[in-house]
């Protein structure tokens, strides 16, 4: 089967391309200088005047909870969101249950993910079932194909183990992945500790169990020269530390969440707008909302836009979801019981469409951010677009609205706060290693 995409917007950061042309796969082989096509019944024709053409989305974290939560998500449901999201490759995280602290936990990861047809990369964990007190292999989780290694939902409570694990990095060429919080300060509350968490009864998780805890990794990266990748930084504080670490020479690298610049705390009492946008375009939502609970918490207008302006001066690395998905039981009851998380995978693109026509971002930008930037700061394959190679990519229609809902969401959990609403961007089209496994154009 061959296919033509005619009118198409191509983005490829790695090389500079932005134009539009037409394009054809051919044996899942991209042709980005198009031969003519032919007119048989062999040939699709897609028209994508006004879409764009990518390389494949990268999300550099998500927790797919396999092995051992399956009712939450599986390789193969996470892979099925991944590529309705626009994404054909990911990086897991090793929360599951058991743990990914040993290679051959990481082996089995890399073989059945290779059957979902997305390109799915496991990080090992720092220390020993996550507990913080004990190094695991990571020598030998690397050796395997791990490619990072955290403790991501809690931090490494031992500054020694924290010291061994950077120091195997300046061998390994590796990243620490850290969750960066407090244990003491940030175990009381659900919501960022401000107004809206004292207006629904919550005592709060403050923005300084994030921001010391940055300080002690800086700390201990600076001083071993070790490489540090701080996760899902919420604050604007928390990226001006890293920004400063990064201009004495420390090696750390940094990434932003899709939520944490375009949703606030508010959202969690029911007032959904987006940071920097007026009061008019607010959305009553469920108050509390349990789906907004997150960690680290939504934070305050100002460190969302906060996290906006650092992303356009450079000091972030790349974009990211964490998709986090829960079962209903689990996102039910009170603020306090109610699991952190929400799933972003298939949500990533609405926010970034929304970032682009307010002018935050370019599309040419986001597209790095979200393939081309995670792929070179991780030393991962893939984030371009190869001419005559098995084609990952994706075609974006920014204009398509859609409904956020239950049967619209292709994850095994729908934990997101913008359930009900309509939103605008959608993936179209998405080939993975030469094959289609997302596809909403229709057939000719």
């Amino acid at each position: 089967m061959r296919i033509a995409i005619r009118n198409v917007r191509v983005i490829d950061p790695a090389s500079g391309l932005d134009e539009v042309r037409d394009v054809a796969i051919i044996d899942g082989r991209l042709h980005l200088n198009a031969p003519a096509a032919a007119s048989d019944a062999d040939t699709r024709t897609i028209d994508a005047s006004g879409c764009l053409l990518t390389p494949g989305w990268i999300d550099a974290h998500v927790h797919l909870r396999d092995p051992g939560q399956p009712h939450k998500e599986d390789l193969q449901s996470g892979a099925d969101a991944a590529v309705a999201g626009g994404f054909t490759r990911m990086c897991c995280m090793p929360n599951t249950v058991p743990a990914l602290d040993t290679p051959e936990l990481i082996r089995d990861v890399i073989a059945r993910g290779a059957a979902t047809g997305v390109h799915i990369h496991p990080i090992g964990c720092i220390s020993l079932g996550r507990r913080g007190d004990e190094l695991a292999p990571l020598a030998d989780m690397a050796a395997v194909g791990a490619i990072g290694f955290s403790d991501d939902g809690d931090s490494t409570r031992s500054e020694d183990v924290m010291r061994q694990a950077l120091t195997l990095t300046r061998t390994l060429h590796l990243p620490i992945m850290v969750h960066v919080e407090d244990p003491v300060l940030g175990r009381a509350g659900a919501l960022h500790q401000g107004p809206v968490a004292a207006e629904l009864g919550d005592p709060g998780i403050p923005a300084v169990a994030e921001e010391s805890y940055i300080e002690r990794d800086l700390r201990l990266a600076e001083e071993t020269g070790g490489w540090l990748h701080v996760l899902h930084v919420s604050t604007r504080r928390g990226i001006e530390l890293i920004h400063a670490a990064q201009q004495r020479g420390v090696h750390v690298t940094a990434e932003v969440m899709t939520h944490h610049m375009l949703l606030t705390d508010e959202w969690a009492a029911g007032r959904r707008r987006y940071a920097g946008e007026p009061a008019s375009t607010t959305v009553a939502g469920p108050c509390p909302d349990l789906d907004a609970k997150v960690n680290p918490p939504l934070r305050p207008e100002a460190d969302a836009l906060g996290l906006i302006d650092a992303l356009q001066q450079g000091w972030f690395n790349f974009i990211a979801t964490d998709h986090a998905p829960h079962a209903p039981e689990e996102k039910s009851g009170t603020l306090e019981t109610a699991a952190f998380g929400m799933t972003g995978l298939e949500l990533a693109l609405p926010v970034i469409t929304r970032l682009v026509e307010r002018d935050d971002l370019t599309w040419p930008q986001a597209v790095a951010f979200l393939t081309t930037a995670p792929a070179t700061t991780l030393n991962l394959p893939g984030g371009s677009l190869q001419d005559g190679e098995l084609a990952d990519l994706v075609v974006i229609d920014p204009r398509t609205e859609w409904v956020v809902s239950r049967d619209t969401i292709r994850s095994r959990s729908a934990n997101t706060p913008m359930l009900g609403m309509t939103v605008r961007g959608r993936a179209k089209l998405t080939l993975s290693n030469g094959k289609v496994l997302h596809d909403e154009f229709p057939a000719n």
